[in-house]
């Protein structure tokens, strides 16, 4: 790790709590690389060092741990590396950083240009979450976000709800995708898997991708996946950890599952998986984006995306580039699983994945930080 060292000025530091498993923090780090390759000087401020995706941070990006215990403890921190290192432009993504980022502007008295990214569907999570610190975030983006120097949604979704939660004018808020797709998606896509489901002649593969959380609603997915297997043989793999992994392994067992349902934990490279699946499914209560839909089309595997709030609407174009199915209809996603095992035959026009590369992301991010071709 190295520390701020004041005789570098940055000209874009990106603020995360850390480098923990999440699509938000894997766009943040690409983002960071489109910086890298442009020429720009690039900070990478975390909260904690901490994380799988640590390894992942490409060389010439400076990380600054900022070794709090909890995120809002980092504000201190925070205001003194910004007095320190005046970076010219700092983005901060996902909540409590944004705020924080934009509290210790204030505080630190810099002319350092804060932009906040937001990567959620903040009104449903706020709905659906317990955690009172969740709820208030809607409360915090209409007190705070006013204060920033540029704000970005990853989808029209979740720009849409924020204009309502912020009560800001929509045009305030610009909307880029993550930076998804990477030359080197295809790359590791090719690589070897040991896992013996993926031999020749075996039953077809179901794939789902995220964090084992009740957003992410895979007790929808394993219930659908048992009415799968009524009427064909067939396998499910789950990639990723989380608070849910007990209540996922016990439906398992329930249903009578277990032979045919792998709970595979967090995997570095999961693009070997999703060009091997027969179907990708994503069967989220709510989104932001929805990455992995953008990644297994890439790969050319077909999909099924339950019609969330927000996000995958807009990458399959209605329905034209996989199936949506309602949100929590496990009878609904069987079906449209069903439906793709029998016709998997999915023709994407190649164009329709640029908004998603990684050359087109940096570009527009480098327009709102205001740091085009200087």
């Amino acid at each position: 790790m190295t520390h701020a060292n004041p005789k570098i000025t940055p000209d874009v530091a990106i603020f995360l709590r850390g480098l923990y498993g999440g699509g938000a923090e894997k766009a943040m780090l690409n983002l960071a690389r489109g910086f890298i390759d442009r020429g720009l000087q690039v900070d990478l401020v975390l909260a904690r060092a901490a994380g799988p995706y640590l390894e992942q941070v490409q060389p010439g990006i400076r990380i600054v741990d900022l070794k709090a215990e909890w995120v809002p403890s980092s504000l201190p921190k925070l205001i003194r590396y910004l007095r320190q290192n005046h970076p010219k432009t700092l983005i901060a993504a996902l909540h409590y950083p944004c705020e924080i980022a934009l509290w210790a502007k204030r505080l630190a008295g810099v002319s350092t240009r804060i932009i906040v990214s937001e990567h959620n569907h903040l009104s449903l999570e706020a709905k659906r979450t317990p955690q009172l610190s969740v709820q208030l975030t809607p409360t915090a983006a209409r007190l705070f976000y006013p204060w920033a120097d540029g704000i970005v949604a990853v989808s029209q979704g979740v720009a849409n709800d924020l204009a309502q939660i912020t009560r800001l004018a929509r045009d305030r808020i610009q909307v880029v995708y993550n930076p998804i797709v990477l030359p080197e998606l295809f790359t590791l896509a090719q690589q070897p898997i040991e896992h013996p489901w993926f031999r020749p002649n075996s039953p077809p593969v179901v794939l789902a991708v995220g964090r084992l959380h009740p957003q992410k609603d895979f007790l929808t997915l394993i219930r659908a996946f048992a009415q799968v297997r009524k009427v064909q043989p067939a396998r499910l793999m789950i990639l990723g950890d989380g608070p849910e992994q007990e209540r996922l392994t016990a439906l398992v067992e329930a249903l009578g599952l277990t032979e045919d349902v792998a709970l595979l934990g967090f995997v570095q490279n999961p693009y070997a998986y999703m060009s091997r699946a027969n179907v990708f499914v994503l069967s989220s209560a709510w989104e932001g984006l929805g990455n992995v839909l953008v990644e297994a089309i890439a790969l050319g595997t077909p999909v099924v995306s339950t019609d969330c709030e927000s996000g995958p609407a807009e990458i399959l174009a209605h329905g034209k580039y996989g199936i949506l199915t309602p949100v929590g209809d496990s009878e609904a996603i069987a079906q449209a699983i069903l439906k793709v095992l029998a016709n998997p035959a999915q023709k994407i026009d190649p164009q329709w994945l640029d908004p998603f590369t990684l050359a087109t992301c940096t570009q527009q991010y480098l327009e709102i930080l205001k740091l085009g071709s200087d």
